[in-house]
């Protein structure tokens, strides 16, 4: 004879029914590196299906230590959503001297055109400086848009990708030192080879290399050196007033709301920019000097004679705050100033002209300002 087991419920069962009924809760945690659910409303949806199918549950690179990452960094990084740039005439890399060594520069060529003499045209110079918090990065990071802007100038720009020193191998001030150098090699150096007019020369960069070209555009101007644009994306601008000497977030006494406001933004949150501090910097930074508006732009001494800039932030990041004010003391001190807050978009936005309108528009935006400031 076959016995039929009781359920919990059954008059068979003894004890206490509450316990015999009891079933172990279902919590479902989020992903490591979620979005945090009181930003998820902000964002652009496109940004948060990408964000959830790639990153989510990941690891950010911040969190590797840096000896694991250099590696192997194919483990860590993931490259989705930009879009592939336009073929152009031709790409080939040169070696720059710089102290202690040599660095590679990818340089993006159009055709040559000539002028109504069947002379070759003079063509303007746009030298861009990738971003990865003075850590990550390379010239992969911004190929697909050197070629863009080549293409866009329809003939009239040469475009220069520099492969700066990374740290924590090579600190603060090594990238900067680099930058100039590359800057100088081309202007003095190159011109003729790439039929450049050094008076028609531009700078940009993302996130780091915002901050580089914003340096570079106050050394342009000290050394009464031409530069006709600056386009800084997403620049960092002051590291001083946010963080310690130690490189901890100085929540109290940070200036610049966003950081409070975005502290676990994904792309670029508070703990990731601390990483970035540590690493350029080292850890005490550097005793305060007059060289600090190096290291914090927005600290400079003058903001007057600064070349126009055109300046992105994107609404949910961490930098946006510091971007903006840095805008204002352009503006407050005469400069030409284009100024963009791209709504519902992370820091990385401009990496992401494949899915989001955000970056689509930021390509437009930069070749159209660099038409109107290069133009012969």
């Amino acid at each position: 004879m076959t016995r039929i087991q009781s359920s919990p419920s059954s008059p068979d069962t003894a004890g206490d029914p509450n316990l015999h009924s009891l079933s172990p809760p279902t919590i479902i945690q989020p992903l490591h590196n979620s979005i945090p659910p009181n930003l998820l409303p902000r964002f652009d949806p496109v940004y948060v299906d990408h964000y959830n199918k790639y990153n989510a549950g990941r690891l950010h690179t911040h969190e590797v230590p840096i000896e694991e990452f250099r590696k192997n960094p194919a483990r860590y990084v993931t490259s989705y959503g930009r879009a592939p740039g336009p073929e152009i005439y031709r790409i080939t890399e040169q070696k720059c001297p710089v102290q202690g060594g040599e660095i590679r520069v990818r340089i993006f060529e159009p055709k040559q055109s000539a002028d109504e003499q069947g002379r070759p045209k003079q063509r303007a110079a746009y030298i861009n400086f990738h971003g990865g918090g003075w850590v990550f990065g390379d010239l992969s990071s911004d190929h697909e848009f050197c070629k863009r802007v080549v293409h866009g100038l329809d003939g009239n720009l040469v475009a220069f990708d520099v492969d700066y020193r990374l740290a924590p191998e090579y600190r603060y001030p090594t990238a900067i030192e680099d930058c100039w150098a590359v800057f100088n090699w081309i202007r003095l150096q190159k011109a003729e080879e790439f039929n450049i007019d050094p008076d028609r020369m531009a700078v940009g960069g993302i996130s780091a290399g915002g901050h580089l070209s914003a340096v570079l555009a106050h050394l342009c101007r000290d050394a009464n050196i031409p530069l006709r644009l600056q386009i800084l994306t997403v620049p960092a601008c002051d590291l001083h007033n946010v963080f310690t000497p130690e490189g901890l977030f100085d929540r109290e006494n940070c200036p610049y709301e966003s950081y409070r406001e975005m502290e676990f933004t994904p792309a670029l949150p508070t703990a990731r920019m601390a990483y970035f501090h540590k690493h350029f910097l080292g850890v005490p930074r550097p005793v305060r000097s007059e060289e600090d508006w190096k290291i914090s732009p927005m600290l400079a001494s003058s903001f007057s004679g600064l070349a126009p800039a055109l300046v992105f932030t994107a609404e949910m990041d961490t930098l946006r705050d510091e971007g903006e004010a840095y805008a204002e003391k352009l503006k407050a001190a005469g400069c030409r100033v284009e100024a963009m807050r791209m709504p519902g978009v992370p820091h990385i936005f401009a990496h992401l002209d494949g899915i989001l309108e955000a970056g689509k528009l930021y390509n437009k935006k930069v070749i159209m300002a660099l038409e109107k400031e290069l133009a012969a």
